[in-house]
Protein backbone atom coordinates (compact mmCIF):
# COMPACT_ATOMS: atom_id res chain seq x y z
CA UNK A 1 0.00 0.00 0.00
CA UNK A 2 1.44 3.38 -0.97
CA UNK A 3 2.12 6.17 1.53
CA UNK A 4 -0.49 8.31 -0.21
CA UNK A 5 -3.19 5.67 0.27
CA UNK A 6 -2.13 5.12 3.89
CA UNK A 7 -2.25 8.85 4.61
CA UNK A 8 -5.64 9.18 2.94
CA UNK A 9 -6.97 6.30 5.02
CA UNK A 10 -5.61 7.92 8.19
CA UNK A 11 -7.22 11.26 7.32
CA UNK A 12 -10.58 9.63 6.61
CA UNK A 13 -10.42 7.70 9.88
CA UNK A 14 -9.87 10.94 11.80
CA UNK A 15 -12.89 12.52 10.07
CA UNK A 16 -15.02 9.48 10.89
CA UNK A 17 -13.85 9.47 14.50
CA UNK A 18 -14.96 13.09 14.75
CA UNK A 19 -18.40 12.11 13.42
CA UNK A 20 -18.55 9.26 15.92
CA UNK A 21 -17.81 11.72 18.72
CA UNK A 22 -20.59 13.98 17.42
CA UNK A 23 -23.03 11.04 17.54
CA UNK A 24 -22.01 10.33 21.12
CA UNK A 25 -22.54 13.99 22.04
CA UNK A 26 -26.05 13.70 20.58
CA UNK A 27 -26.69 10.76 22.90
CA UNK A 28 -26.74 8.26 19.99
CA UNK A 29 -25.18 4.83 20.31
CA UNK A 30 -23.44 4.27 16.95
CA UNK A 31 -23.31 0.52 17.67
CA UNK A 32 -26.77 -0.34 19.05
CA UNK A 33 -27.58 -3.87 20.21
CA UNK A 34 -30.54 -4.51 17.88
CA UNK A 35 -32.48 -3.20 14.90
CA UNK A 36 -35.29 -5.11 13.26
CA UNK A 37 -35.85 -4.38 9.55
CA UNK A 38 -39.13 -5.70 8.17
CA UNK A 39 -38.24 -5.64 4.47
CA UNK A 40 -35.33 -6.50 2.17
CA UNK A 41 -34.34 -5.40 -1.30
CA UNK A 42 -35.66 -8.65 -2.77
CA UNK A 43 -38.99 -8.54 -0.91
CA UNK A 44 -39.58 -4.91 -1.85
CA UNK A 45 -38.82 -5.48 -5.52
CA UNK A 46 -41.16 -8.46 -5.58
CA UNK A 47 -44.00 -6.75 -3.73
CA UNK A 48 -43.82 -3.52 -5.74
CA UNK A 49 -42.81 -4.90 -9.11
CA UNK A 50 -46.01 -3.48 -10.67
CA UNK A 51 -45.74 -0.06 -9.01
CA UNK A 52 -45.81 2.56 -11.78
CA UNK A 53 -43.11 5.24 -12.16
CA UNK A 54 -43.62 8.49 -10.24
CA UNK A 55 -45.89 6.82 -7.70
CA UNK A 56 -45.84 7.50 -3.95
CA UNK A 57 -47.34 4.94 -1.52
CA UNK A 58 -48.26 5.34 2.12
CA UNK A 59 -46.61 2.02 3.00
CA UNK A 60 -44.04 2.41 5.78
CA UNK A 61 -41.13 -0.05 5.85
CA UNK A 62 -37.87 -0.49 7.74
CA UNK A 63 -34.77 -1.54 5.83
CA UNK A 64 -31.11 -1.90 6.78
CA UNK A 65 -27.83 -2.25 4.93
CA UNK A 66 -24.37 -0.91 4.17
CA UNK A 67 -24.07 2.47 2.44
CA UNK A 68 -22.35 1.96 -0.90
CA UNK A 69 -23.17 5.18 -2.73
CA UNK A 70 -24.01 8.78 -1.74
CA UNK A 71 -25.22 11.23 -4.40
CA UNK A 72 -26.38 14.84 -4.48
CA UNK A 73 -24.96 15.64 -1.04
CA UNK A 74 -26.80 12.75 0.52
CA UNK A 75 -30.18 13.30 -1.12
CA UNK A 76 -29.81 9.83 -2.64
CA UNK A 77 -28.04 6.86 -1.04
CA UNK A 78 -27.71 3.23 -2.08
CA UNK A 79 -27.62 0.72 0.73
CA UNK A 80 -27.04 -2.98 0.21
CA UNK A 81 -28.45 -5.84 2.23
CA UNK A 82 -27.87 -9.55 1.61
CA UNK A 83 -30.40 -9.57 -1.23
CA UNK A 84 -29.44 -6.47 -3.20
CA UNK A 85 -29.68 -2.68 -3.40
CA UNK A 86 -32.20 -0.30 -1.83
CA UNK A 87 -32.24 3.37 -2.90
CA UNK A 88 -32.84 5.88 -0.11
CA UNK A 89 -34.21 9.37 -0.80
CA UNK A 90 -33.99 12.14 1.78
CA UNK A 91 -35.70 15.45 1.08
CA UNK A 92 -33.50 18.42 1.99
CA UNK A 93 -36.60 20.66 1.97
CA UNK A 94 -39.01 18.58 3.99
CA UNK A 95 -36.71 16.48 6.17
CA UNK A 96 -36.60 17.21 9.90
CA UNK A 97 -33.56 18.90 11.40
CA UNK A 98 -32.77 15.70 13.30
CA UNK A 99 -32.95 13.63 10.11
CA UNK A 100 -30.72 16.02 8.18
CA UNK A 101 -28.17 16.15 10.98
CA UNK A 102 -28.03 12.36 11.06
CA UNK A 103 -27.65 12.31 7.28
CA UNK A 104 -24.61 14.58 7.54
CA UNK A 105 -22.90 12.04 9.79
CA UNK A 106 -23.30 9.11 7.36
CA UNK A 107 -20.26 7.93 5.38
CA UNK A 108 -19.69 5.30 2.73
CA UNK A 109 -19.37 1.92 4.44
CA UNK A 110 -21.64 2.74 7.38
CA UNK A 111 -24.42 0.31 8.18
CA UNK A 112 -27.68 2.16 8.71
CA UNK A 113 -31.35 1.49 9.27
CA UNK A 114 -33.93 3.51 7.39
CA UNK A 115 -37.64 3.86 8.08
CA UNK A 116 -39.83 5.50 5.48
CA UNK A 117 -42.44 5.19 2.75
CA UNK A 118 -42.13 3.29 -0.51
CA UNK A 119 -42.15 5.13 -3.83
CA UNK A 120 -41.05 4.66 -7.40
CA UNK A 121 -39.21 7.59 -8.98
CA UNK A 122 -39.96 9.14 -12.35
CA UNK A 123 -37.01 7.15 -13.70
CA UNK A 124 -38.55 3.92 -12.41
CA UNK A 125 -36.23 3.36 -9.43
CA UNK A 126 -37.88 1.80 -6.37
CA UNK A 127 -36.93 3.97 -3.38
CA UNK A 128 -37.60 4.64 0.28
CA UNK A 129 -38.47 8.19 1.32
CA UNK A 130 -36.57 8.35 4.60
CA UNK A 131 -38.34 9.64 7.72
CA UNK A 132 -35.77 8.27 10.15
CA UNK A 133 -32.14 7.14 9.81
CA UNK A 134 -30.54 5.00 12.52
CA UNK A 135 -26.80 4.45 12.74
CA UNK A 136 -26.21 0.72 13.23
CA UNK A 137 -22.43 0.51 12.79
CA UNK A 138 -20.20 3.51 12.15
CA UNK A 139 -17.38 2.46 9.80
CA UNK A 140 -14.10 4.02 10.91
CA UNK A 141 -12.18 2.84 7.85
CA UNK A 142 -13.10 3.63 4.23
CA UNK A 143 -14.00 1.03 1.64
CA UNK A 144 -11.66 0.45 -1.33
CA UNK A 145 -12.05 2.97 -4.14
CA UNK A 146 -15.36 2.33 -5.90
CA UNK A 147 -14.40 2.31 -9.57
CA UNK A 148 -11.39 0.01 -9.24
CA UNK A 149 -12.77 -2.26 -6.57
CA UNK A 150 -10.48 -4.54 -4.60
CA UNK A 151 -7.63 -5.32 -6.99
CA UNK A 152 -4.86 -6.41 -4.62
CA UNK A 153 -5.09 -10.21 -4.43
CA UNK A 154 -3.31 -10.39 -1.07
CA UNK A 155 -5.88 -8.05 0.52
CA UNK A 156 -8.66 -9.87 -1.35
CA UNK A 157 -7.91 -13.14 0.47
CA UNK A 158 -6.70 -11.75 3.82
CA UNK A 159 -9.64 -9.38 4.20
CA UNK A 160 -12.33 -11.49 2.57
CA UNK A 161 -15.05 -9.23 4.02
CA UNK A 162 -13.79 -6.36 1.85
CA UNK A 163 -13.72 -8.66 -1.16
CA UNK A 164 -17.34 -9.63 -0.49
CA UNK A 165 -18.43 -6.00 -0.09
CA UNK A 166 -16.72 -4.80 -3.28
CA UNK A 167 -17.05 -7.86 -5.53
CA UNK A 168 -20.57 -9.32 -5.71
CA UNK A 169 -19.29 -12.36 -7.63
CA UNK A 170 -17.34 -13.44 -4.53
CA UNK A 171 -20.47 -13.48 -2.42
CA UNK A 172 -22.29 -15.31 -5.20
CA UNK A 173 -19.62 -18.03 -5.26
CA UNK A 174 -19.78 -18.50 -1.49
CA UNK A 175 -23.57 -18.66 -1.57
CA UNK A 176 -23.42 -21.25 -4.35
CA UNK A 177 -20.85 -23.22 -2.36
CA UNK A 178 -23.37 -23.54 0.47
CA UNK A 179 -26.08 -24.57 -1.99
CA UNK A 180 -23.83 -27.21 -3.60
CA UNK A 181 -23.03 -28.76 -0.22
CA UNK A 182 -26.72 -28.74 0.67
CA UNK A 183 -27.58 -30.40 -2.64
CA UNK A 184 -25.07 -33.18 -1.97
CA UNK A 185 -26.45 -33.64 1.53
CA UNK A 186 -30.04 -33.74 0.25
CA UNK A 187 -29.19 -36.30 -2.46
CA UNK A 188 -27.50 -38.64 0.02
CA UNK A 189 -30.15 -38.25 2.72
CA UNK A 190 -32.83 -39.03 0.13
CA UNK A 191 -31.07 -42.37 -0.41
CA UNK A 192 -31.50 -43.20 3.27
CA UNK A 193 -27.87 -42.59 4.22
CA UNK A 194 -26.78 -41.24 7.59
CA UNK A 195 -24.60 -38.16 8.04
CA UNK A 196 -21.96 -38.85 10.68
CA UNK A 197 -18.86 -37.30 12.22
CA UNK A 198 -15.47 -38.94 12.72
CA UNK A 199 -12.32 -37.82 14.58
CA UNK A 200 -10.18 -35.02 13.18
CA UNK A 201 -7.43 -35.79 15.70
CA UNK A 202 -6.21 -39.30 14.94
CA UNK A 203 -3.55 -41.45 16.56
CA UNK A 204 -2.71 -43.13 13.25
CA UNK A 205 -2.41 -41.40 9.88
CA UNK A 206 -4.52 -43.33 7.41
CA UNK A 207 -7.11 -43.25 4.67
CA UNK A 208 -5.07 -41.49 1.98
CA UNK A 209 -1.57 -41.26 0.59
CA UNK A 210 -0.63 -37.84 1.92
CA UNK A 211 1.75 -36.07 4.30
CA UNK A 212 -0.05 -35.18 7.55
CA UNK A 213 0.09 -32.30 10.00
CA UNK A 214 1.26 -33.40 13.46
CA UNK A 215 0.15 -31.89 16.76
CA UNK A 216 0.64 -32.83 20.41
CA UNK A 217 -1.88 -33.55 23.15
CA UNK A 218 -0.44 -32.37 26.47
CA UNK A 219 -2.57 -34.42 28.87
CA UNK A 220 -2.02 -37.70 27.02
CA UNK A 221 1.55 -36.67 26.16
CA UNK A 222 1.21 -38.08 22.67
CA UNK A 223 1.46 -36.86 19.10
CA UNK A 224 -1.71 -36.86 17.04
CA UNK A 225 -2.35 -36.35 13.33
CA UNK A 226 -4.87 -34.00 11.81
CA UNK A 227 -6.85 -36.31 9.59
CA UNK A 228 -5.93 -36.63 5.94
CA UNK A 229 -9.14 -38.58 5.31
CA UNK A 230 -12.06 -40.00 7.36
CA UNK A 231 -12.15 -43.26 5.38
CA UNK A 232 -11.05 -45.83 7.93
CA UNK A 233 -13.45 -44.58 10.58
CA UNK A 234 -16.38 -44.44 8.19
CA UNK A 235 -15.79 -48.04 7.14
CA UNK A 236 -15.75 -49.06 10.81
CA UNK A 237 -19.32 -47.72 10.98
CA UNK A 238 -20.32 -49.95 8.05
CA UNK A 239 -18.81 -52.91 9.93
CA UNK A 240 -21.03 -51.85 12.83
CA UNK A 241 -24.11 -52.25 10.66
CA UNK A 242 -25.12 -48.75 9.60
CA UNK A 243 -26.99 -48.75 6.27
CA UNK A 244 -24.66 -46.30 4.57
CA UNK A 245 -22.82 -43.25 5.88
CA UNK A 246 -21.34 -39.99 4.66
CA UNK A 247 -19.37 -37.13 6.13
CA UNK A 248 -18.75 -33.61 4.84
CA UNK A 249 -15.83 -32.00 6.62
CA UNK A 250 -12.31 -30.66 6.70
CA UNK A 251 -9.21 -32.69 5.84
CA UNK A 252 -5.64 -31.49 6.32
CA UNK A 253 -2.59 -32.33 4.19
CA UNK A 254 0.85 -30.84 4.76
CA UNK A 255 1.64 -30.47 1.08
CA UNK A 256 2.09 -27.84 -1.61
CA UNK A 257 -0.29 -25.02 -2.49
CA UNK A 258 -1.48 -24.05 -5.95
CA UNK A 259 -4.68 -23.13 -7.76
CA UNK A 260 -6.28 -26.50 -6.89
CA UNK A 261 -4.65 -27.30 -3.52
CA UNK A 262 -5.08 -25.73 -0.07
CA UNK A 263 -3.62 -27.30 3.12
CA UNK A 264 -7.10 -27.58 4.63
CA UNK A 265 -9.94 -28.47 2.32
CA UNK A 266 -13.45 -29.90 2.39
CA UNK A 267 -14.21 -33.49 1.42
CA UNK A 268 -17.35 -35.52 1.19
CA UNK A 269 -16.86 -39.26 1.66
CA UNK A 270 -19.66 -41.78 1.40
CA UNK A 271 -19.71 -45.57 1.98
CA UNK A 272 -22.63 -47.79 1.02
CA UNK A 273 -22.75 -51.56 1.61
CA UNK A 274 -23.65 -53.91 -1.23
CA UNK A 275 -22.35 -51.54 -3.88
CA UNK A 276 -19.16 -51.41 -5.95
CA UNK A 277 -17.21 -48.84 -7.95
CA UNK A 278 -19.67 -49.01 -10.85
CA UNK A 279 -22.42 -47.86 -8.50
CA UNK A 280 -20.16 -45.06 -7.25
CA UNK A 281 -19.73 -43.79 -10.84
CA UNK A 282 -23.51 -43.56 -11.12
CA UNK A 283 -23.71 -41.84 -7.73
CA UNK A 284 -21.08 -39.22 -8.59
CA UNK A 285 -22.87 -38.32 -11.81
CA UNK A 286 -26.12 -37.96 -9.86
CA UNK A 287 -24.44 -35.75 -7.25
CA UNK A 288 -22.80 -33.38 -9.74
CA UNK A 289 -25.92 -33.09 -11.91
CA UNK A 290 -28.17 -32.30 -8.96
CA UNK A 291 -25.70 -29.71 -7.65
CA UNK A 292 -25.28 -28.12 -11.07
CA UNK A 293 -29.03 -27.78 -11.53
CA UNK A 294 -29.33 -26.31 -8.04
CA UNK A 295 -26.90 -23.45 -8.66
CA UNK A 296 -27.05 -22.97 -12.43
CA UNK A 297 -30.49 -24.18 -13.46
CA UNK A 298 -29.01 -26.09 -16.39
CA UNK A 299 -26.64 -28.98 -17.10
CA UNK A 300 -24.93 -27.09 -19.91
CA UNK A 301 -22.27 -24.81 -18.45
CA UNK A 302 -19.09 -23.04 -19.52
CA UNK A 303 -15.86 -23.37 -17.56
CA UNK A 304 -12.38 -22.08 -18.32
CA UNK A 305 -13.49 -21.16 -21.84
CA UNK A 306 -14.91 -24.62 -22.59
CA UNK A 307 -18.49 -25.85 -22.77
CA UNK A 308 -19.62 -28.93 -20.85
CA UNK A 309 -22.86 -30.87 -21.11
CA UNK A 310 -23.29 -32.77 -17.86
CA UNK A 311 -26.49 -34.43 -19.07
CA UNK A 312 -24.43 -36.87 -21.12
CA UNK A 313 -23.15 -40.10 -19.48
CA UNK A 314 -19.51 -39.72 -18.46
CA UNK A 315 -16.98 -41.80 -20.38
CA UNK A 316 -15.56 -44.83 -18.52
CA UNK A 317 -12.06 -45.71 -19.67
CA UNK A 318 -9.31 -47.91 -18.24
CA UNK A 319 -6.08 -46.13 -17.30
CA UNK A 320 -3.99 -48.59 -19.34
CA UNK A 321 -6.10 -47.94 -22.46
CA UNK A 322 -5.69 -44.17 -22.09
CA UNK A 323 -1.92 -44.54 -21.68
CA UNK A 324 -1.77 -46.73 -24.80
CA UNK A 325 -3.76 -44.18 -26.82
CA UNK A 326 -1.57 -41.20 -25.92
CA UNK A 327 1.88 -42.80 -25.66
CA UNK A 328 1.77 -45.98 -27.72
CA UNK A 329 2.94 -48.00 -24.68
CA UNK A 330 0.76 -50.99 -23.79
CA UNK A 331 1.33 -51.50 -20.06
CA UNK A 332 -0.97 -54.51 -20.06
CA UNK A 333 1.60 -56.27 -22.24
CA UNK A 334 4.51 -55.32 -19.95
CA UNK A 335 5.32 -58.15 -17.55
CA UNK A 336 8.21 -56.89 -15.39
CA UNK A 337 8.97 -53.84 -13.27
CA UNK A 338 12.25 -53.38 -15.13
CA UNK A 339 10.45 -53.26 -18.47
CA UNK A 340 7.98 -50.75 -17.04
CA UNK A 341 10.80 -48.47 -15.83
CA UNK A 342 12.40 -48.75 -19.27
CA UNK A 343 9.12 -47.59 -20.84
CA UNK A 344 9.14 -44.56 -18.53
CA UNK A 345 12.71 -43.73 -19.55
CA UNK A 346 11.71 -43.92 -23.21
CA UNK A 347 8.90 -41.43 -22.58
CA UNK A 348 11.03 -39.12 -20.45
CA UNK A 349 8.96 -39.79 -17.31
CA UNK A 350 11.05 -39.83 -14.16
CA UNK A 351 10.32 -42.60 -11.64
CA UNK A 352 12.19 -43.98 -8.63
CA UNK A 353 14.84 -46.54 -9.44
CA UNK A 354 12.79 -49.18 -7.58
CA UNK A 355 9.41 -48.16 -8.98
CA UNK A 356 7.15 -51.11 -9.78
CA UNK A 357 4.86 -51.66 -12.77
CA UNK A 358 1.91 -49.91 -11.12
CA UNK A 359 3.79 -46.80 -10.06
CA UNK A 360 5.26 -46.55 -13.56
CA UNK A 361 1.90 -46.70 -15.31
CA UNK A 362 0.43 -44.16 -12.88
CA UNK A 363 3.36 -41.79 -13.44
CA UNK A 364 3.00 -42.00 -17.21
CA UNK A 365 -0.74 -41.35 -16.98
CA UNK A 366 -0.17 -38.29 -14.76
CA UNK A 367 2.52 -36.72 -16.94
CA UNK A 368 1.41 -37.71 -20.42
CA UNK A 369 -2.36 -38.24 -20.29
CA UNK A 370 -4.10 -36.08 -17.69
CA UNK A 371 -3.73 -33.07 -19.98
CA UNK A 372 -6.14 -34.73 -22.44
CA UNK A 373 -8.86 -35.52 -19.87
CA UNK A 374 -11.02 -32.51 -20.74
CA UNK A 375 -14.43 -34.12 -21.15
CA UNK A 376 -15.92 -35.73 -18.02
CA UNK A 377 -14.25 -39.15 -17.80
CA UNK A 378 -14.14 -41.87 -15.16
CA UNK A 379 -10.58 -43.23 -15.36
CA UNK A 380 -11.03 -46.77 -14.06
CA UNK A 381 -8.92 -49.81 -13.11
CA UNK A 382 -5.89 -48.33 -11.36
CA UNK A 383 -2.73 -50.24 -10.37
CA UNK A 384 -2.95 -52.18 -7.11
CA UNK A 385 0.38 -50.93 -5.76
CA UNK A 386 -0.85 -47.32 -5.58
CA UNK A 387 -4.23 -48.25 -4.09
CA UNK A 388 -3.73 -49.86 -0.65
CA UNK A 389 -7.39 -49.71 0.43
CA UNK A 390 -9.03 -50.99 -2.75
CA UNK A 391 -10.42 -54.40 -3.74
CA UNK A 392 -8.38 -56.35 -6.29
CA UNK A 393 -9.87 -56.21 -9.77
CA UNK A 394 -12.07 -59.19 -10.48
CA UNK A 395 -10.32 -60.00 -13.82
CA UNK A 396 -6.73 -58.69 -13.40
CA UNK A 397 -4.88 -59.05 -10.11
CA UNK A 398 -2.39 -56.27 -10.97
CA UNK A 399 -5.28 -53.80 -10.90
CA UNK A 400 -7.93 -52.67 -8.45
CA UNK A 401 -11.55 -51.58 -8.82
CA UNK A 402 -10.91 -47.88 -8.48
CA UNK A 403 -11.71 -44.80 -10.52
CA UNK A 404 -10.89 -41.11 -10.51
CA UNK A 405 -13.14 -38.73 -12.39
CA UNK A 406 -11.45 -36.04 -14.47
CA UNK A 407 -13.07 -32.88 -15.83
CA UNK A 408 -11.07 -30.18 -17.59
CA UNK A 409 -7.88 -32.15 -16.86
CA UNK A 410 -8.43 -32.05 -13.08
CA UNK A 411 -9.19 -34.92 -10.71
CA UNK A 412 -12.64 -34.35 -9.21
CA UNK A 413 -13.22 -37.48 -7.14
CA UNK A 414 -11.73 -40.82 -6.11
CA UNK A 415 -13.70 -44.02 -5.49
CA UNK A 416 -13.31 -47.76 -4.91
CA UNK A 417 -14.83 -51.09 -4.49
CA UNK A 418 -13.57 -51.18 -0.91
CA UNK A 419 -11.06 -53.79 0.19
CA UNK A 420 -12.91 -56.07 2.64
CA UNK A 421 -10.45 -58.99 2.98
CA UNK A 422 -8.60 -58.44 6.31
CA UNK A 423 -5.64 -60.64 5.32
CA UNK A 424 -5.16 -58.77 2.05
CA UNK A 425 -5.56 -55.44 3.85
CA UNK A 426 -2.88 -56.35 6.40
CA UNK A 427 -0.49 -57.30 3.61
CA UNK A 428 -1.16 -53.97 1.86
CA UNK A 429 -0.54 -52.07 5.09
CA UNK A 430 2.72 -53.94 5.55
CA UNK A 431 3.81 -52.82 2.09
CA UNK A 432 2.93 -49.24 3.08
CA UNK A 433 4.93 -49.56 6.30
CA UNK A 434 7.97 -50.73 4.33
CA UNK A 435 7.60 -47.73 2.01
CA UNK A 436 7.26 -45.41 4.99
CA UNK A 437 10.38 -46.89 6.61
CA UNK A 438 12.19 -46.26 3.33
CA UNK A 439 11.38 -42.54 3.59
CA UNK A 440 7.91 -42.16 2.03
CA UNK A 441 6.17 -39.73 4.44
CA UNK A 442 2.89 -40.04 2.53
CA UNK A 443 2.59 -43.83 2.93
CA UNK A 444 -0.04 -45.25 5.29
CA UNK A 445 0.70 -46.62 8.75
CA UNK A 446 -0.33 -50.00 10.12
CA UNK A 447 -3.79 -49.69 11.68
CA UNK A 448 -4.32 -52.82 13.74
CA UNK A 449 -7.69 -51.71 15.05
CA UNK A 450 -8.99 -51.26 11.51
CA UNK A 451 -7.76 -54.74 10.63
CA UNK A 452 -9.57 -56.07 13.71
CA UNK A 453 -12.74 -54.38 12.50
CA UNK A 454 -12.37 -56.04 9.07
CA UNK A 455 -11.87 -59.41 10.76
CA UNK A 456 -15.36 -59.03 12.19
CA UNK A 457 -16.63 -58.74 8.61
CA UNK A 458 -17.18 -55.81 6.22
CA UNK A 459 -19.88 -56.38 3.61
CA UNK A 460 -19.02 -55.62 -0.03
CA UNK A 461 -18.95 -51.84 -0.01
CA UNK A 462 -18.60 -48.98 -2.45
CA UNK A 463 -16.85 -45.79 -1.36
CA UNK A 464 -16.60 -42.34 -2.93
CA UNK A 465 -14.61 -39.24 -2.01
CA UNK A 466 -15.45 -35.87 -3.58
CA UNK A 467 -13.31 -32.74 -3.26
CA UNK A 468 -15.92 -30.10 -2.49
CA UNK A 469 -13.66 -27.15 -3.30
CA UNK A 470 -12.83 -28.35 -6.81
CA UNK A 471 -16.47 -29.19 -7.46
CA UNK A 472 -17.48 -25.68 -6.39
CA UNK A 473 -14.76 -24.21 -8.63
CA UNK A 474 -16.15 -26.08 -11.63
CA UNK A 475 -19.81 -25.28 -10.99
CA UNK A 476 -19.20 -21.58 -10.23
CA UNK A 477 -16.66 -20.83 -12.97
CA UNK A 478 -13.71 -20.13 -10.65
CA UNK A 479 -10.22 -21.29 -11.64
CA UNK A 480 -8.52 -20.79 -8.25
CA UNK A 481 -9.37 -22.71 -5.09
CA UNK A 482 -8.80 -19.52 -3.09
CA UNK A 483 -11.86 -17.97 -4.71
CA UNK A 484 -14.20 -20.66 -3.34
CA UNK A 485 -12.77 -20.93 0.19
CA UNK A 486 -13.89 -18.10 2.44
CA UNK A 487 -10.57 -17.95 4.28
CA UNK A 488 -7.77 -19.70 2.37
CA UNK A 489 -4.45 -20.44 4.05
CA UNK A 490 -2.06 -17.51 3.67
CA UNK A 491 1.60 -16.96 4.42
CA UNK A 492 2.11 -15.00 7.65
CA UNK A 493 2.09 -11.30 6.84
Amino acid sequence: MSDTVENLGHEQRQIRLAKLKKLEEMGINAYPPIYRPNATSASLNEKYKDLAPDTQTEDVVKVAGRVRAIRNSGMFMDIYDATGKVQIYTSKEHGSAELLEMLSLVDLGDIIGVEGTVRRTKRGELSINSAQITMLAKALLPLPEKFHGLQDTDTKYRQRYLDMIMNPETTTSLVKRSQIIQSIRDTLLARGLLEVETPILQAIKGGATAKPFITHHNTLDMDLFLRVAPELYLKRLIVGGLPGVFEIGRNFRNEGMDTTHNPEFTMMEVYIPYMDYNDMMDLYEELIRNACLKVNGTLEIEYDGKKFDLSKPFARRAMADIVLEHTGIDFKAIQSDEEARSACDKLGVHVDENADWGHCMAAVFEEKCEQFMVEPTHVIDHPKSISPLTKTHRTDDRLVERFETFINCKEMCNAYSELTNPLDQRARFEEQVRARDAGDEEADMMDDDFITALEHGLAPTGGLGVGIDRLVMFLTGNTSIRDVIAFPTMRKK
